[in-house]
């Protein structure tokens, strides 16, 4: 399982990491006992010391140096864990909605920014003239929108669709025209 020194996970690599780490975790946390007790705890303390290791490594770090780490989906990661990316959760939602877009437009929707209301994002979806017979259609593209959004700022509580009202109709002649008194 050891990597060569100075190697690299490559994504898939650390993806099933991740996976094997929640398994021993949800085993560790459904053993009763004080051994399951001081696992989890031990597993708290490592995490908060890695987080304040890397904290330390953002303070060193100049604006650039900042935003590449920030780039790196592992490191955004951890930083949104800890609590100390350095950008906004309106921005990086914003951008994964951006990232999402080519995608939907494939699928003959679209879908935008709208901004945040309190802890809620806001975005425009619209499904083309698919509705849900695209393959899963409208509600296969609000979930991956949802998870997109809510993965890289789990700070924000939901994430719904803007819903546009269009402004009544009024014929110009109701206007135009006065009825007797």
């Amino acid at each position: 399982m050891a990597e060569a020194a100075g190697a690299r996970l490559a994504d898939p690599d650390v993806e099933a990491r991740l996976g094997r780490l929640d398994e021993l975790l949800e085993g560790i946390e459904s053993a009763p006992g004080p051994t399951t007790r001081s696992a989890t705890e031990a597993v708290a303390l490592l995490t908060e010391v890695y987080g304040e290791a890397l904290a330390r490594v953002l303070d060193h770090a100049d604006e650039r140096l900042a935003e590449r780490l920030a780039e790196d989906e592992l490191l955004a990661h951890l930083m949104v864990l800890h609590d100390i990316h350095p950008e906004p959760a309106e921005r990086r939602a914003a951008r994964a909605v951006e990232r999402l877009r080519p995608a939907v437009q494939e699928r003959g929707g679209d879908v935008e920014w709208a901004g945040v209301e309190g802890q809620v994002a806001r975005v425009r979806l619209t499904t083309g003239g698919c509705g849900s017979g695209c393959g899963g259609g409208g509600s296969e593209v609000t979930d991956a929108v949802r998870a997109a959004v809510l993965s890289v700022a789990p700070e924000l509580t939901a994430v719904e669709p803007v819903t546009e009202t269009a402004p009544a109709f009024v014929p110009l002649t109701t206007l135009t025209h006065r009825g007797a008194p």
